[in-house]
């Protein structure tokens, strides 16, 4: 075992705190990672809070990892020490099940979370926020030279987040797609969207962000909080991706859509959400969930944004400075992603 730094949140709503952990030897199968930046997702936040439930402490959060590689196990063959990688939502899956061998590991009922989960040693899996980590080969990501690993580090969860919607209901020419938020998330379904060369829409609850919407890609930007915007853009758009984590009047959005057209929602309220069926049967319309993606579309999610010279609009802090933007996350207030410098942890 070796013993690295991290910041862990000791409990429940506890403000994050310096603290060292152990990371395993390499097995066979492992590479060791030098973490080099750790980005911090809203879902970091509800966790350590448990605003999707019970949680493990102490708990070391983050799976937005890019690094490079130290040490390979002995049967690793992918990787070789010096590789830039990355490290996703999860670090372990069977292989065997009917996700898995359809390439949807992220759905494996025996998989491992980064964080906030228990490893198939029995001991708690602990995240990005701290200087190394020790991963499975076959769930390690490889970073193209393309992308700095600090814009890289928000790509495995917010970049595939929004990537795999936006394959999966074919954004691209001839395609009206808009992406509703622009934070974290939706800054990353603007420029892939963009990229995939679908006219965009940013549906935003105010216009203070419009000018950033447009040079990120955005063809088009409209406030939620106008009611004529509901009036003017009714039946407009083949996909909406929501990036939203509150509960939202969802016939409102259905009606957006063209016949046919797909609601695809990536944000995780803590609250249910209603809706009346009319608005989902009328105009044979898709309501619909997306969840990251597994490690070959991951990957593939990699190389386009580096094909495409993507990457994520950061903020890199100082590892000291995490608490503080929790609360700015919650209070909206980066553009678009917060990223520790784990050289300052």
């Amino acid at each position: 075992m070796t013993t690295v730094a991290a910041y862990a949140a000791p409990a429940a709503k506890a403000p994050l705190e310096r603290t060292t952990i152990e990371r395993r030897p390499v097995g066979p199968n492992d590479v060791a990672i030098e973490i080099k930046y750790a980005g911090i997702c809203h879902s970091d936040i509800h966790q350590v809070n448990e605003g999707w439930g019970e949680a493990i402490f102490p708990m070391v959060p983050g799976h937005e990892i890019a690094g490079v590689i130290t040490e390979v196990g002995s049967a690793v063959t992918a990787f070789q020490v010096g590789d830039r990688a990355g490290v996703g939502c999860f670090v372990d899956s069977c292989g065997k099940c009917e996700a898995c061998r359809s390439g949807q590991n992220q759905f494996c009922s025996d998989g491992v979370s980064t964080y906030n989960a228990i490893g198939r040693d029995g001991k708690p899996a602990y995240g990005g926020y701290s200087t190394h980590i020790v991963v499975d080969a076959d769930h390690t990501l490889r970073i193209p030279e393309g992308i700095a690993l600090d814009v890289a580090a928000p790509l495995l969860c917010a970049g595939i987040t929004l990537y795999s919607p936006l394959k999966r209901w074919q954004a691209g020419p001839g395609k009206k797609v808009a992406i509703l938020g622009l934070g974290g998330l939706g800054h990353m379904g603007v420029k892939i969207a963009h990229a995939l060369g679908a006219e965009v829409t940013v549906l935003s609850q105010s216009l203070r962000k419009k000018d950033d919407g447009l040079k990120l890609g955005a063809d088009h930007y409209y406030a939620t909080s106008d009611e004529t915007t509901f009036e003017r853009l009714a039946g407009s758009f083949d996909l909406i991706v929501s990036t939203v984590s509150a509960p939202l009047d969802l016939g409102a959005y259905l009606a957006l859509l063209k016949t046919g057209g797909a609601f695809v929602n990536v944000g995780a309220p803590e609250e249910p959400n209603s809706l009346n069926m009319f608005g989902l049967i009328g105009g044979n319309k898709i309501l619909a969930g997306s969840m990251i993606g597994g490690i070959a579309e991951t990957q593939e999610m990699l190389d386009f944004c580096a094909e495409h010279s993507l990457g994520a609009e950061i903020e890199l802090i100082r590892a000291d400075q995490i608490n503080e933007a929790y609360a700015r996350v919650l209070d909206s207030d980066v553009r678009y992603r917060f990223v520790i410098d784990t050289a300052t942890i």
